[in-house]
């Protein structure tokens, strides 16, 4: 009978592979297959070593070609042939990435794992731009949340409670949706001249950011057509970029590209 392999459920970070976890790097070399998103930037796929065999079932907005319940049979039975896997999500598995999901699948079939954490792309887009998430006087806190819910329902959050100007708010795959959350947060009680950083591609070699508001967001992205992921971070903190030295308009914060809304 073959022995059942083991599944390593791995962050890839935001796609600058020198943000890769130490331990995550040591994974690469000692599985036999990777089962990958869309998210993991090609530079961390070049990593994987020749010879390991490779099962992308990335995901885009609204078009799902491996849906979550296939995936999480596909690593079932990758382990249930003996075969040690990595399961490889951009990010952290365990944020936003459905690695619960899946953990909660292998324990439910008899199949080991092990949950190796990734850098966010809310702290390591941030600290790209010079951007802190929290800071005394700015921001006493910052919350978390995803721009889509399943099955495309309605985003039915805490909206007063997320409206608070006192906290920063990140908002992981928010571009569908940006008009509904930006106008749901100022008929709460946000200010439409909130400021709001949008970070394409951060961390990577073509990242790019727009520095923006509340109330001009939406038309200033239209504008500029970002290609790929980008993150949302609303709050006073943006408001620090420059005072922190980060001049996006001569490409201070490194490959960064900004414009800043009038």
């Amino acid at each position: 009978m073959t022995e059942t392999g083991k599944v390593y459920l791995v962050g890839a970070g935001p796609g600058d592979p020198d943000l890769l976890t130490i331990k995550a790097r040591k994974i690469f070399d000692q599985v036999e297959v990777v089962v990958y998103d869309r998210l993991v930037s090609d530079e961390i796929m070049d990593l994987v070593p020749t010879g390991t065999s490779r099962i992308n079932v990335g995901k885009q907005p609204r078009f799902h070609p491996v849906p979550q319940e296939d995936i999480n049979d596909i690593l079932v039975n990758l382990a249930r042939e003996g075969r040690s896997v990595m399961r490889l999500k951009g990010g952290d598995p365990f944020l936003f990435g459905r690695g619960s999901e899946e953990a909660s699948h292998l324990h439910a079939n008899g199949v080991s794992f092990e949950v190796i954490p990734g850098v966010t792309s809310a702290s390591a887009c941030a600290a790209a731009i010079g951007l802190p998430l929290t800071h005394r006087g700015y921001a006493t806190g910052a919350r978390f949340i995803t721009g889509h819910c399943s099955a495309d329902s309605e985003l039915d959050w805490d909206w007063k409670g997320l409206s608070d100007p006192n906290t920063t708010l990140v908002v992981y795959m928010g571009v569908t949706n940006l008009a509904q959350i930006t106008l749901r947060l100022i008929e709460n009680g946000l200010s439409a001249s909130t400021p709001i950083a949008a970070v394409n591609n951060g961390t990577r070699p073509n990242q790019r950011c727009l520095i923006s508001t509340l109330g001009e967001i939406s038309k200033d992205l239209t504008e500029l057509e970002f290609s790929g992921p980008v993150l949302f971070i609303i709050g006073r903190v943006v408001e620090l970029t420059k005072a922190l030295g980060f001049d996006h308009e001569q490409g201070g914060a490194g490959p960064v590209e900004a414009r800043e809304s009038a």
